[in-house]
């Protein structure tokens, strides 16, 4: 039986770098309905420009707030089919749980990255993972991934771990472009 050819992808964290997060008493926090949810400037040319490049764009995300009661798991399902309509995704990948579930999808541990890899047969050696925090990063190191963590004004405490640090997903564009055109 021949074995497919191994894929790349970029992984993005959803909240922060997909859409604005929240600001809910000074935390950062998800979008709980549809209406909250606001998508970044120049999100969708910047993921064209990844598979333009021959990636698949998958977001993997945590959303507790299904655990917590916080948030229905339909209104989840509507800001994912607002996701899927509107932007070039391949796929999108989450984990309902809380911490003290201890599954192996809640980032920092790498459980959704190593699920898609296994489904979409990827070399995660040339995969990247952009997030902006440190849960992000972790999960990507974790499974073998270049990391990318996005600046933000409440990131600012996140010194070390990542690749590559950058102002937006432009710059993890450019970055990954020059990377793979070495290969």
């Amino acid at each position: 039986m021949k074995t497919p050819d191994k894929t790349k992808i970029v992984f993005l964290d959803r909240d922060g770098v997909i859409n604005k997060i929240i600001m809910r008493k000074g935390e950062v926090s998800s979008p709980r309905k549809i209406e909250e949810f606001e998508f970044l400037p120049n999100i969708c040319s910047a993921l064209k420009k990844f598979q333009e490049i021959g990636f698949l764009n998958i977001i993997f995300t945590n959303q507790p707030d299904i655990s917590r009661g916080l948030l229905k798991k339909e209104e989840l399902e509507k800001m994912n089919k607002l996701i899927l309509s509107s932007l070039p995704i391949d796929e999108i990948i989450f984990c309902p749980h809380d911490d003290k579930d201890n599954c192996s999808c809640r980032k920092p541990k790498p459980g959704m990255i190593l699920e898609a890899a296994k489904k979409h047969f990827i070399d995660l050696r040339k995969s990247y993972v952009v997030g902006d925090g440190q849960r992000d990063i972790e999960a990507g190191r974790a499974a073998g991934c270049k990391t990318f963590l996005i600046k933000t004004e409440y990131n600012k405490n996140i010194k070390e771990g990542y690749d590559f640090l950058v102002d937006n997903l432009e710059g993890v564009v450019e970055i990954i472009k020059r990377l793979n055109s070495k290969i």
